[in-house]
């Protein structure tokens, strides 16, 4: 039996994003399926108040203690005496020599913090990057945006990265071609066909900009769901299926979603329906399937990449519309998954879904199953991420820009 360490990111500072706790927890629930011992590593972010922290960490634990996870955390803070400096760190519920003996002791350290403190991968005999945002990765590790500390292997959900269909730099690694993980186990089969709306859960505005060179001048550009979704705010126009948003809306955003209700949008509140684990799991098996866009990155890096989210509709029997992101060697279009680049093939798709409902909820569970079940991925990824031999990217490797 294995011990893998899960290295998570910002998972329990963000205690009202049910989804991005079912980023990390798949892979938790798929190696525990195969037998691993599991424990969580996340840094806890700074809030400057004692009292707001402690009540972070508990709502944290009771969730992971609800998933198996009590007594396998090990959440750090990173305490600063001045700006610039990496500071000590400091384990909540445990000494740093007991968290020190974890790591040393456990067969891998799958990482999916990008930035985390080298320190805590000096004390692993085994890591591996998950590379969950191709493209978007890559283009800040070649333009100086982020260091990443040196890994025993990388891993992508991209199916081009590495190869000469990429758009962006392999920054000198090798990368091993993984499939982001749904846990069938957890995500049933949920047929009804009197479901109504097609929804997703999604962020709105944020902090999400890339920085690029445009002749030789630095803009930022935004990078967000919100530029995405404005592109197509006239397809409730086009079709009589409900559509509807669970959205992180704040103040700044009234504007647009009043602009999203005025063309047929239904707008919910993602705290109140997808705040927690437990809810986000209810409100996408009460959907009658998904319609979502990409952030502008992904349309623009051609990565194939999909959204873990997209994983849970499909696990449940939804059919689901997405945009596209790139050439696929696996995903299938027109049984189940429909991915559009128009307004009118995202019309189209719904349609086609509504005339024969049934099959392509059948279809949707069996690409999940065929595709993504943790357990075979996450056999794989354990067996490409301890065997031997370098990360680094063959010599002789073709460039790709």
């Amino acid at each position: 039996m294995s011990t893998v360490v899960i290295s998570a990111y910002k998972v329990t500072n963000f205690t009202d994003g049910g989804g991005h706790f079912w980023v990390y927890m798949q892979y938790v629930q798929g190696l525990r399926l195969l037998g691993c011992e599991v424990y969580w590593l996340e840094q806890l972010r700074p809030v400057g108040d004692p009292e707001r922290e402690a009540q972070l960490v508990s709502t944290f634990l009771d969730r992971a203690k609800l998933f198996g996870l009590e007594g396998r955390t090990l959440l750090y803070a990173r305490d600063r005496d001045r700006e610039g400096e990496a500071g000590s760190i400091r384990f909540i519920g445990r000494t740093q020599s007991q968290a020190e003996a974890i790591l040393r002791q456990a067969d891998l350290v799958l990482n999916f913090h990008y930035a985390i403190d080298p320190r805590l991968l000096a004390w692993a005999r085994r890591t591996a990057l998950v590379d969950i945002d191709p493209g978007l990765l890559q283009f800040w590790m070649s333009t100086g945006q982020i260091h990443v500390a040196p890994h025993d292997r990388y891993l992508t959900i991209s199916e081009t990265i590495g190869t000469p269909a990429a758009r962006v730099p392999d920054c000198g690694l090798r990368w091993t071609h993984i499939r982001p993980p749904v846990c069938l186990e957890l995500w049933p089969f949920t047929y009804d066909p009197r479901a109504e709306a097609f929804t997703t859960v999604s962020t709105w505005s944020s902090t999400n900009w890339l920085k690029v060179t445009e002749n030789g001048t630095t803009v930022l550009r935004e990078n967000t769901k919100r530029v995405s979704f404005l592109q197509f705010v006239d397809l409730p126009l086009q079709t009589r299926q409900p559509l509807e948003l669970a959205l992180y809306l704040v103040d700044d955003d009234a504007e647009d979603r009043a602009r999203l209700e005025h063309c047929g949008w239904r707008v919910r509140d993602a705290r109140e329906f997808a705040g927690s684990p437990e809810t986000y799991r209810s409100y996408i098996q009460r959907a009658r399937g998904e319609f979502s866009c990409a952030k502008p990155s992904y349309e623009e890096f051609q990565s194939a990449w999909i959204s873990d989210r997209t994983l849970c509709y499909l696990a449940s029997g939804k059919p689901v519309v997405v945009q596209h992101t790139g050439p696929s060697a696996y995903l299938p279009h027109g049984e189940g998954v429909f991915r559009f680049t128009s307004l009118d093939e995202a019309a189209q798709a719904i349609e086609t879904i509504n005339a024969d409902y049934k099959r392509h909820c059948r279809a949707a569970r069996e690409i999940a199953e065929t595709h993504f079940d943790s357990k075979r991925i996450l056999e794989s990824v354990l067996n490409a991420a301890l065997s031997a031999g370098t990360a680094a990217a063959p010599p002789v490797a073709e460039a790709t820009t």
